[in-house]
């Protein structure tokens, strides 16, 4: 079996100490050598040297030194070495270094008894320890918080050892003392919490009668007291009622650590909806007021929680879960939006969509990089609300219909196929939408929406006035027809001419054949280059024309009078004549 280990330190194996360099180092009187020395041998030491021979070395040229830092590696030094033989006694050296630790626990510097203290709560040889108990004891009532708060948990260890009931009887009745008349609160924290471990009887007691001044005491001590409250009420579920109390009441504390565990102990212990609506809310508190994203991602985790088994009081706090949108994390704006849909009912789907709309309205600014994916997101949530709410479509299908034409293809491409949905779903919408979708049409960038919007156009465009305008917007964003170029060695023709003489060759696309004026094609030599600069989305359009939808699918419903007049339109685009 492995030894156990208490602390770990970074050791380059690039270059390894010789044990002679070491111990030149620690003879010298140089004290930063003796440093160096000290650290070197202790990452030694921490990756499987032995270095038996150091040891007389130290306890000689190490142990008299009074530099804090040197003292202080000295104890890391003491710490790792093996204090036992083959057979599990105490090796004889060590009566040397118990002669230095009760010399140390006498000190008249502070800092050296602190840390002689915290490292004999590293040990846990008794033969070495129980010499010290009389000094450990007396630092009790030292003036210095910071050596007895150190005393004390130094006591609680020895009380833990295997007989350290034997070496400490009184140590809870000892304790239990000091703690009623310390003032540092780092300390009550371990007094309180040596009779937690070691007399949790005591410890209730003492919590008990004073249940008054439980909101009063510090950050420390009331951590610890929630964590005995979640003992004693997993052991004794009929003794809750006893604690309530104190947990209400420290949900008002100042401190966020605090609070945090009381909501997570009011659900580990309460399935009430009194305790589960504080607990509820008390996250929301935190989610807003932190601004730290690593909490913010726990207590949406812990909603998420609530959500599953307390739907009916997580839905009253949907609008407060909304509010942890204006965190620009994308990791915490989609959690928020995950629980926020499954909490979605008839009486609040208007706010919430509402709040929804508002969002997508503020990623119009471009100020954040990842608007774009906070768009689509929200897109994405506002097409399922209308999916499972179809009376709120109509007040939101036009408002996203203005990023058909968003620069982040994958939020335009949703915007279309939501449109697409709504329309089919909802005939009433029909009419609004076409208009609306023909008014944005020259904004569309993307081929992909762009075959998505001429779909829609040449299947709900079922007037003669609505196909009218829809063949208008179409010419519109093409540009001038045909396109062709003007013979370089000869004039422009007139206006006369132009009626005619048809052109020698057209080209529309550099990825098609040029197509004759008898609708022939022509080889890609016979045709002529041209300079054609089209309007902005007029490749879209060619390229929905050529690529996206391919001529067998331009009329979807063959009985359509629209599907008859966009097949006509599309068939005359693509030979590039004028309608």
């Amino acid at each position: 079996m492995e030894k156990s280990c208490t602390f770990l330190v970074h050791f380059d194996k690039g270059s390894p100490a010789i044990a002679t360099e070491i111990k030149e180092a620690l003879e010298g009187s140089d004290v930063s050598a003796k440093i160096d020395a000290m650290k070197k041998a202790i990452s030694l030491l921490l990756n499987g040297e032995t270095l038996p021979q150091l040891f007389i070395t130290i306890v000689r040229y190490v142990l008299p030194s009074e530099d804090h830092t040197v003292q202080k590696l000295l104890l890391l030094y003491l710490e790792i070495i093996d204090k036992k033989d083959a057979k599990g006694t105490v090796l004889p050296e060590m009566i040397l270094i118990c002669q230095n630790l009760r010399n140390n626990l006498q000190h008249p510097n502070e800092y050296i008894r602190g840390v002689t203290l915290r490292f004999l709560c590293r040990l846990n040889e008794t033969e070495i320890i129980e010499p010290l108990i009389p000094s450990v004891l007396q630092n009790l009532e030292h003036r210095h918080p910071f050596i007895r708060r150190n005393a004390i948990s130094a006591v609680m260890t020895i009380y833990k050892l295997p007989h350290g009931e034997q070496l400490l009887v009184d140590a809870p009745e000892m304790i239990e003392k000091v703690l009623s008349i310390e003032l540092d609160q780092s300390a009550k924290r371990n007094a309180f919490l040596m009779l937690f471990n070691c007399d949790q009887d005591r410890a209730i007691n003492y919590l008990l009668t004073n249940v008054d001044k439980v909101s009063e005491w510090g950050e420390l001590l009331q951590m610890v007291v929630l964590e005995l409250i979640r003992k004693v009420c997993r052991t004794n579920r009929g003794e809750k009622g006893k604690y309530i109390k104190i947990i209400i009441s420290l949900l008002n504390s100042p401190s966020n650590a605090v609070i945090y565990e009381c909501a997570s102990t009011l659900v580990s212990l309460s399935s009430a909806p009194t305790a589960i609506r504080a607990a509820a809310s008390t996250y929301c508190q935190l989610l807003i007021s932190q601004s730290d994203n690593n909490v913010k991602l726990i207590v949406l985790d812990r909603l998420n929680e609530l959500k599953s088994s307390h739907r009916e009081i997580m839905v009253d706090r949907i609008m407060d879960v909304l509010r942890a949108l204006s965190s620009p994390n994308l990791d915490i704006q989609k959690k928020t939006l995950d629980i926020v849909l499954d909490l979605i009912t008839p009486r609040n789907i208007n706010e919430v969509v509402l709040m929804l709309k508002k969002e997508v309205m503020k990623t119009q600014n471009g100020e954040l990089e990842k608007n774009g994916e906070y768009r689509q997101m929200l897109i994405q949530a506002i097409h399922s609300c209308a999916i499972k709410f179809p009376e709120v479509a109509s007040t939101v299908v036009h408002l996203l219909m203005d990023f058909l034409g968003d620069s982040n293809v994958a939020s335009a491409i949703d915007v279309a196929i939501f449109v697409r949905e709504i329309i089919e779903t909802n005939p009433k919408l029909r009419v609004s939408i076409i208009t609306r979708l023909l008014d944005t049409f020259y904004q569309i960038r993307a081929a992909r929406v762009c075959s998505c919007a001429l779909w829609i156009i040449g299947e709900y465009c079922l007037s003669l006035s609505e196909v009218e305008s829809g063949i208008a917007t179409i010419k519109q964003c093409l540009g001038e027809l045909p396109f062709f170029s003007v013979s370089e060695e000869g004039e422009a023709p007139t206006d006369a001419s132009k009626n005619s003489q048809q052109p020698s060759s057209v080209t529309v696309s550099s990825r098609r054949p040029a197509i004759l004026s008898d609708g022939t094609y022509a080889t890609q030599s016979a045709a002529s280059e041209t300079s054609f600069s089209p309007p902005t989305n007029v490749q879209g359009i060619i390229g929905c024309c050529e690529l996206e939808i391919p001529s067998s699918h331009w009329r979807f419903f063959p009985g359509s009078s629209c599907g008859m007049h966009f097949d006509k339109a599309c068939s005359e685009i693509g030979r590039g004549a004028a309608f």
